[in-house]
């Protein structure tokens, strides 16, 4: 005979998946942070500080989502708003942006890879919202603002904080 009484969990399966999840990863980076050297650097803090501070606390925000949801589940979340199932045509426009990027950026550079990526990602972004993913001419408008927001970042990055990062020409400006 089954005396347990107490009320069955009112959270959804993700919610402690979540949690374990949060541990996992803290676990890792802690790992991780056991192969840094701990030699006291500027300020008498080493270089394996962060990534110990950044376990713990995730450690401890995994730990936290746990008793949560062992203690009733999310009490203070709202019911998700949007589509009940993902948008497949849309997420693979975003992930092809991403993955052009990263094998183009050598190839074609910094400027023209980015503005790609921002191309493929903003038509993804409009699927996903139930608009046109745009005609020729958006396409170009599209293009156009990405090189305007990818070329600031590439000459920032190179001229000013010396960071090399692949252009299309020798001199650096493209």
């Amino acid at each position: 005979m089954n005396n347990d009484t107490s009320p069955p969990p009112n959270h959804r399966p993700g919610q402690l998946a979540m949690g374990i999840g949060a541990l996992i990863v803290a676990a890792v980076l802690a790992w991780g942070a056991m192969d840094i050297p701990s030699d006291a650097g500027y300020a008498g803090v080493g270089p394996n500080f962060l990534p110990w501070l950044i376990s713990a606390a995730l450690g401890l925000c995994g730990v936290m989502l746990i008793r949560e949801v062992l203690t009733g589940g999310y009490r203070q979340m709202e019911e998700p708003s949007g589509a009940a199932g993902g948008d497949w045509r849309a997420l693979a426009w975003v992930s092809a942006g991403v993955l052009f990027n990263a094998s183009l950026i050598t190839t074609i550079g910094f400027i023209l890879s980015c503005s790609l990526c921002f191309v493929l990602a903003v038509r993804g972004l409009r699927a996903s919202e139930g608009e046109p993913a745009g005609d020729l001419r958006q396409t170009v408008k599209d293009a156009v603002t990405g090189m305007l927001i990818a070329a600031p970042v590439f000459w920032l990055f190179t001229k000013l904080l010396a960071v090399n990062l692949p252009g299309i020409t020798a001199s650096g400006w493209i």
